[in-house]
């Protein structure tokens, strides 16, 4: 791999960033990791994983610590609420093609980057923390990507990737200003005590707003809630944890314990919903964006985390192959494109479709949801699938 003999340099410790560390260097590519903190440190609210992003993992090497560290939902069972506890339908979410791996596991995203990094350390991935990229500097006369650093040093790479989100610093120095779009949506999440008996993914539909319950570990769950949240509205710190049982406050049934347990502001993690649609390209020479950079997805389909992983190996097998870095740069931009915004486009009318709020077309909503749920997860799967074996 001549064309790569500098390396790759990651810009970026996300799922993203990290996903493409492990994917290179199981590759035996040389790879550095730039991450702004100066310290691993992630938000501890959940995030679910479906058998395809856990075919992605299995990849990685990492897929035995990520089932030991989260808990995987027995037959993929989803059971759809309305916000009273009364049962709409129960759906299941299928295994990945050729694969007995779980339909759907939880896990908290601070153990999941774990098993990331211990598997980043074990190969001997370079990882420098709180630094920056201040310039980048492509020079096609000597094969080098330049990236000057937030400490003044420079390090030189085959390839640069901006793997640092939806508000990605490398996106702005390519393509300039290109801001995220506010969904009007906002995500309520809080961390609770698991009941035994709670081991299914459940999901609470009403008016204008729904609320998941999801198992992330043999003893915790999380809530996974969103409310219709037009203007960015900004809500007082402070009062968070009031503010979402308000919210809520006409959810009984299952949630009715867990929101009683929500008592202190540090226990809610809330944001806004954005999304980054970025046009083709997504490099410019031998700089590229992957994950969140490049195409941030609402969360209704819980499909970001599995695109990026996917787009970290996808990558790492096509710069194995070899070529002209630019151009095969270019061709993964294209590949992952249709897939990514088919994700994005299923998620944000899923999201539309929770977040209707006459209470007459919601009653329509959920009985459409008994006669039809189940084949819309099944078509779902079919067709994410369908673009893997377009260019099998």
């Amino acid at each position: 791999m001549k064309s790569l003999e500098r390396g790759v340099l990651i810009v970026g410790g996300g799922i993203a960033g990290c996903s493409l560390a492990i994917a290179l260097a199981q590759r035996g590519m040389r790879v550095t990791v730039l991450e702004k903190l100066d310290a691993w440190r992630f938000h501890s609210s959940g995030i679910f994983i479906y058998s395809n992003g856990l075919a992605e993992l299995q990849k990685l090497g990492v897929l035995p610590g990520i089932l030991d560290s989260g808990f995987a939902i027995g037959q993929g069972r989803n059971l759809y609420y309305d916000q009273h506890g009364e049962l709409i339908v129960e759906t299941r979410y299928p295994s990945a093609p050729g694969t007995t791996l779980p339909p759907v596991l939880g896990i908290r995203r601070a153990e999941m980057h774990r098993v990331l990094a211990d598997r980043m350390h074990a190969l001997g991935v370079e990882i420098r923390l709180g630094s920056t990229v201040v310039s980048i500097e492509d020079n096609p006369a000597n094969d080098a990507v330049v990236a000057t650093l937030n400490d003044g040093s420079k390090v030189e790479a085959s390839v640069v990737v901006g793997a640092d989100g939806i508000r990605s610093q490398i996106r702005s120095m390519l393509f300039g200003d290109l801001e995220p779009e506010d969904t009007g949506f906002g995500v309520w999440r809080s961390i609770h005590r698991r009941p035994p008996e709670l081991r299914e993914k459940i999901l609470m539909m009403g008016v204008g707003k729904r609320l998941g319950i999801m198992p992330i570990s043999e003893d915790q769950l999380y809530i996974y809630a969103t409310t219709n949240e037009p203007g960015h509205p900004r809500y007082d710190p402070a009062r968070l944890h009031l503010t979402m049982r308000e919210k809520f406050a006409e959810f009984s049934g299952p949630a009715t314990a867990l929101l009683e347990d929500i008592r202190d502001p540090s226990q809610v993690f809330y944001t806004a919903v954005e999304e980054i649609r970025l046009p083709q390209p997504w490099s410019r020479g031998r700089v590229l964006l992957i994950g969140d950079a490049a195409h941030a997805s609402t969360p209704f389909m819980g499909q970001g985390g599995a695109m990026a992983i996917e787009d970290a190996n996808v990558l790492a097998d096509m710069l194995e192959k070899g070529g002209d870095v630019a151009q095969v740069l270019l061709a993964f931009g294209a590949y992952r494109q249709p897939k990514c915004q088919f994700v994005q486009d299923v998620s944000r009318s899923v999201g539309e479709a929770g977040g209707l709020e006459n209470a007459d077309t919601c009653i329509a909503r959920n009985v459409r949801m008994r006669e039809q749920a189940q084949a819309d997860v099944d078509n779902f799967y079919r067709r994410l699938h369908a673009f893997d074996l377009a260019v099998a």
